[in-house]
């Protein structure tokens, strides 16, 4: 007997390993936060000397801080949509969308009989999700909140000195620079 309405106790094997899968993509991807102490550190911000210092001041900053940088922008694009209940409203309405009908759905879309299948879901929810980003302020409201948080970004490697910053991965920033 099926019971309708009830939310399994147990995710399904397929979602636990793309959980592990996003998990450790963004792990290798984004490295490991540094201490906010070495980023924020007072005595290590000065003007550089020229614009090949600063390029590459910025340049050094992003690869070592990178995960700090990551929620910098991402705490400030929160911060942003704050200040506009009306977008995160709508941003959590799709989220919450997302989830249900994408993420948390085992069996087929079925209406009035019509078996609906994943591609067409994923399909309907972008161009959902699109139409509504771009028929509102959401939209610009995100871009305004990245744009903010990549100046802060900009800033801070522009004036934060690289000379105590010791990397264990010197590849990465030689890499970067080439």
């Amino acid at each position: 007997m099926t019971t309708y309405g009830t939310i399994p106790t147990e995710l399904p094997q397929q979602s636990l390993s793309l959980i592990v899968q996003a998990r450790e993509f963004l792990g290798s991807g984004l490295g490991s936060r540094r201490k906010w102490e070495d980023m924020i550190n007072i005595r290590a911000l000065n003007l550089p000397q020229n614009v090949n210092e600063a390029v590459g001041r910025i340049r050094t900053n992003i690869v070592f801080f990178k995960t700090n940088y990551v929620i910098v922008v991402l705490f400030l694009l929160l911060l942003t949509l704050f200040f506009h209940p009306t977008s995160l409203v709508i941003i959590v309405v799709i989220m919450i969308a997302w989830f249900l009908q994408y993420f948390l759905r085992d069996n087929p879309l079925s209406i009035y009989g019509f078996v609906i299948d994943r591609n067409m879901i994923i399909t309907v929810l972008t161009l959902f999700t699109i139409a509504v980003f771009f028929l509102t302020d959401v939209m610009s409201n995100i871009m305004s909140g990245i744009t903010f948080g990549l100046t802060v970004v900009l800033a801070h490697g522009f004036f934060r000195t690289t000379d105590d910053l010791f990397v264990g991965d010197e590849k990465d920033i030689n890499a970067s620079q080439c």
